[in-house]
């Protein structure tokens, strides 16, 4: 290390790594952190995955990093873990049955936690993420979790641009029928990953150690919904979201399909409750969910599918009804499966005036986003991105650890984060209830 080199100040503890986000976390190198990553974990397949998978960033042609994974694997792996503390930032992503035990044990030992979502996937999951959120003020801790889709650029501007009154208005308050704010997301069991396919564990395809679609998945669109409605805002759960309605249903899956997405023969016996007379198995990753926050009527969908189709990916769908204009991002063929973003007029200003207005609000946000440009798309306006911009949703794990890096050496999140996480969760919890009564 060069003379004047400050020493790394974070050292990572990755705590039973079974998916792949953990591996996320380390594809690049920062110079605060200690290339030293003490893991814990059982022993089994999930944790060999993980290594495999850090192993393949260090020897990687371009760019190889140089992490040293140092294991402890055994059954009293979480009890070892805080007796040792042997960094200062714990890092969660795997079977999310215990994350929030995990979450709460780490923070009551003194750790800093970056959880992947979903921090909670149950009403008795919530309860006890609320008192780990009072823990880590507590004990002045950070405890945050990984919003990828924050950092994808249609959806910063789309957020940026419903920030200007004079071109977005104001947000609709909608009604259930016709919400103010619609988010869908469509994601695909079998996939490649940084190349590879993606050899999931099979409890993933059991929603009670996976979480079902809104409690999951969903957790991104509800985090959207706070962020770009109401954002730098600390919403109160228990005075600012109301639920209104919730279902789930199924994605069938073949045994081949099974097999090619876990390279598993047979369906290990937790699976069986879900396994169809025919053989098939019923993932039950799909929701909806109807609900306001603060007035403001919004709906969510999480979907999962098999396999995209070839050429296409993952999608996103979002749509904010403002007074004066309605700001949509669309993922399908028309877009070729990139994200695309569309300003539609709906204000009594002409339409020449609407274009100078959105052009203004370009202009202001090429300050920071520098070559936004415009173009015709029927009844709307498509905002052309430079494509420098669009950096794919494995690096926004990089983005995500550097700015929760920025919150370990400022010593403090912004006031509205854990507000935020709260009732976001609360919300997809009580999704998960609702969606469960009985008519």
């Amino acid at each position: 290390m060069p003379a004047h080199a400050a020493a790394p100040t974070v050292r990572l503890i990755t705590l039973d790594p079974g998916h792949f986000h953990a591996g996320l976390v380390q594809e690049l190198m920062y110079p605060e952190v200690s290339p030293i990553v003490h893991v814990y974990a059982p022993s089994g397949p999930d944790l060999d995955e993980h290594l495999k998978r850090i192993a393949g960033f260090n020897s990687r042609p371009k760019d190889p990093t140089h992490w040293q994974e140092q294991v402890y694997a055994g059954p009293d792996f979480l009890e070892r873990m805080a007796q040792e503390r042997a960094g200062n930032l714990v890092v969660l992503a795997g079977n999310n049955a215990r994350k929030t035990e995990y979450l709460d044990r780490a923070v009551q030992a003194g750790l800093n936690v970056l959880a992947d979502k979903p921090m909670a996937i149950t009403p008795a999951g919530f309860d006890l993420l609320r008192k780990a959120f009072s823990a880590a003020a507590d004990k002045q801790v950070l405890l945050y979790d990984i919003m990828t889709e924050r950092y994808e650029i249609t959806t910063i501007l789309q957020r940026e641009l419903a920030r200007r009154p004079e071109l977005f208005g104001a947000l609709e308050h909608g009604t259930p029928a016709h919400p103010a704010v619609e988010m869908e997301s469509v994601h695909h069991f079998f996939k490649e990953v940084a190349g590879k396919p993606l050899i999931r564990p099979a409890w993933f395809f059991d929603v009670r150690q996976q979480g079902e679609a809104i409690p999951d998945v969903g957790t991104h669109l509800v985090d959207l919904v706070q962020w770009e409605c109401f954002p730098e805002q600390a919403l109160d759960w228990k005075k600012d979201i109301a639920l209104q309605s919730a279902r789930r249903w199924p994605t069938t899956l073949s045994r081949k399909q099974f097999k090619r997405a876990t390279s598993l023969d047979n369906y290990p016996d937790y699976l069986k409750p879900d396994v169809r007379p025919d053989g098939a198995l019923d993932v039950f990753q799909n929701g909806e969910v109807g609900y306001t926050v603060r007035g403001v009527h919004a709906k969510v969908r999480a979907l999962w599918r098999f396999e995209a189709p070839a050429g296409t990916q993952d999608s996103h769908y979002c749509l904010l009804r403002g007074t004066r204009a309605w700001l949509c991002i669309e993922q399908g063929p028309e877009q070729h499966f990139a994200p695309t973003l569309y300003v539609e007029q709906k204000s009594l200003a002409s339409a020449a005036d609407f274009q100078r207005t959105l052009r203004a609000a370009l202009a202001a946000l090429g300050a920071s986003w520098p070559g936004l440009d415009l173009k015709p798309a029927g009844h709307s306006w498509e905002i052309v991105v430079p494509e420098e911009y669009t950096v794919g949703h494995e690096a926004h794990f990089a983005q995500v650890t550097e700015r929760c890096l920025r919150f370990l050496a400022s010593g403090q999140m912004p006031a509205w984060e854990v507000p935020g996480m709260l009732a976001k969760y609360y919300t997809t919890t009580q999704a998960y209830a609702l969606s469960h009564a009985k008519p």
